[in-house]
């Protein structure tokens, strides 16, 4: 089996260590991957966005034109990249910073204030951790136990910023796993 992602925004708002943090979660538990980071012509505030596939089988190409689960931050990421959606693909939408409406019928939509909910959990930075929570909710991808791990991992040491990103991502995951239709 394969999945391919593509998690996309703002520089700045975290993108490729959420793709990051999949792939390498990907990697521990015995995963093919691949991870493809893409960045507009300026770091913070450019575009940015990366695609993460995971198989059970070698990968042939880490580009991928039409992905099965798409994470946007904001208005342009969902304008640019939710037309190449598969069909029944999961589509992830930060509501705290996008105000329409999935483009698609045809994909599990899921509405996430991930910005709030990061709030909520101590700074808005974390904002990013709430949508990839959502997205392995959702597409089960990824064990949460294992992305855990990981962002033990990419934070040693602050344990402070440990635990403020496992309760983002938490609250991503249980929003996602819970609503089975959109929310």
């Amino acid at each position: 089996m394969q999945s391919e992602v593509i998690m996309a925004g703002f520089g700045g708002q975290g993108i490729m260590l959420i793709g990051k943090i999949l792939a390498y979660a990907g990697m521990e538990e015995g995963k093919e991957v691949s991870w493809l980071p893409s960045y507009g012509p300026e770091m913070r505030g450019g575009t940015a966005n990366c695609t993460v596939v995971l198989s059970d089988h070698p990968i042939g190409s880490p580009v991928v034109d039409s992905p099965f689960g798409l994470v946007v931050m904001n208005r342009p990421s969902l304008d640019r990249f939710a037309p190449n959606l598969k069909s029944k693909g999961i589509l992830i939408i930060n509501k705290s910073l996008i105000d329409v409406l999935s483009p698609r019928e045809d994909v599990d939509t899921v509405y996430v204030p991930c910005n709030d909910i990061a709030i909520e959990c101590g700074t808005g930075k974390a904002a990013n951790m709430v949508a990839l929570g959502a997205y392995i909710g959702r597409s089960k991808a990824v064990k949460l136990e294992t992305v855990y791990t990981q962002i033990q991992s990419q934070f040693s040491g602050n344990t402070k910023l440990i635990s403020l990103n496992m309760a983002a991502l938490k609250r991503g995951y249980d929003l996602a796993n819970k609503e089975q239709t959109s929310v």
